[in-house]
């Protein structure tokens, strides 16, 4: 079934490329199809990717490291198509994902089918500065999940993000931009929806999630949005910063990590519902060959710990707590980078997750920026203090 869909989005792209009226001029990195209808009336980009890793990690038993464990993924392969319908103030965005990791999390709230569909989204430019959005796609969460996967500095976001983001979720978004000066520009981002993540189909239950983000960017835009770009890829002649704040409210959510993780059922199979709190303070730096990223995570719940119909613990507990995340590179003019990261979380005792440290030390060639690029990173991570464990990652994405 998913080939049979594979082959058929292709066919569609190809038929598409034969037959329309203007096609566009287009290179390595710019779209494998890119075109534009004679009449303007509808545009269409389509670029496949793929990202390749291999990782060997040493966990510590206490006395020593263990022989290591290696391991050779496809870690990410998606179809993204892109352009504009109608009307160049209505684009969308239409992103799938074909690998293992991007398609698992088959349940009874999808039909128990893969999650094919990353992102499904149209973006309506309905008055100045102001755009509409609908469909499925990423929350205004912490900047490192915003990031497209195909931008990241070092081989895959901080464990900041694994625990703590909001990802995904199906509802509308409402985005404007303001002026407050000749340079200086706040972002507002308002999302309402559903709470439960991407690609649920029936069976949502409890209240909607609320997102609201600001941003300020005192020095003016970043070249090319590096803003939500990880590494100096554009080398910005003056220094510009985004500062931003998110605060998530999920009524009555039903998963351990709000609209993520395991959903929490009781004995009768109803799940348990409880109001959780995210909270993220991030900033963005570029100056330069210069990056910096930093973040602040906070998860809240008002009960975390799942009962059960008899008042007895479940065993289900909400993953509450904080974390900080710090990330710098710097690019060379050869277009290698050298990079380090440390992340720190430290949960709530009542999770019973011990804290954790990371130190990431990462090094990458970017052929033809994020589009072709080689990298590679060693992290060292501790856990309650003591060491635990040493990954060493190395991989290459292609984006046409």
């Amino acid at each position: 079934m998913k080939i049979k869909f594979i082959l058929t989005a292709l066919l569609v792209c190809a038929l598409f490329s034969l037959n329309a009226q203007e096609i566009s001029d287009t290179k390595f990195g710019k779209g494998l199809i890119n075109f534009t209808a004679k009449d303007s009336s509808f545009s269409i980009k389509f670029a496949p990717r793929f990202q390749f890793r291999s990782t060997s990690s040493w966990d510590y038993d206490g006395n020593q490291y263990e022989s290591p464990d290696h391991n050779f993924i496809i870690r990410r392969a998606r179809l993204k198509f892109n352009g504009f319908a109608y009307s160049t103030k209505l684009k969308y965005k239409i992103e799938l994902g074909l690998s293992n990791r991007d398609i698992s999390g088959a349940n009874d709230f999808n039909r128990n089918t893969p999650r094919i569909i990353l992102d499904a989204v149209i973006m309506w430019n309905f008055a100045e500065n102001f755009e509409l959005w609908a469909g499925q796609t990423k929350l205004p969460g912490n900047i490192d999940r915003v990031v497209s996967s195909s931008n990241l500095q070092l081989i895959d976001r901080s464990l900041l993000n694994s625990s703590f983001n909001l990802d995904r979720d199906v509802g509308v978004q409402l985005r404007h931009k303001l002026n407050l000066g000749s340079r200086f520009l706040m972002r507002e981002k308002i999302a309402i929806s559903q709470g439960e993540g991407r690609n649920v189909s029936e069976g949502n239950i409890g209240g909607l999630q609320y997102t609201g983000r600001l941003e300020f960017l005192p020095f003016g835009e970043f070249q090319s949005k590096g803003d939500y770009i990880q590494a100096a890829i554009k080398r910005e002649e003056t220094p510009k910063l985004m500062i931003g704040a998110t605060y998530n409210y999920n009524q009555d959510a039903v998963r351990e990590r709000s609209g993520l993780g395991d959903y929490m059922f009781r004995s009768d199979d109803s799940l348990y519902e409880t109001d959780i709190t995210t909270v993220f303070v991030d900033a963005m730096f570029k100056y330069q060959g210069f990056s910096f990223m930093g973040e602040y995570a906070s998860r809240s719940a008002e009960n975390a710990i799942a009962i059960d119909l008899d008042g007895t613990p479940t065993g289900d507990i909400v993953l509450t707590g904080n974390a900080v995340n710090l990330q710098a590179g710097y690019m060379f003019k050869s277009n290698y980078e050298i990079a380090a990261r440390f992340t720190t979380l430290d949960f709530d005792t009542v999770t019973g997750t011990d804290p954790q440290e990371q130190y990431t030390l990462g090094a990458s060639r970017y052929i033809v920026g994020h589009k072709l690029k080689v990298q590679s990173d060693l992290s060292y991570t501790t856990l309650n203090g003591t060491e635990d464990n040493i990954t060493f990652r190395i991989g290459f994405d292609i984006h046409f």
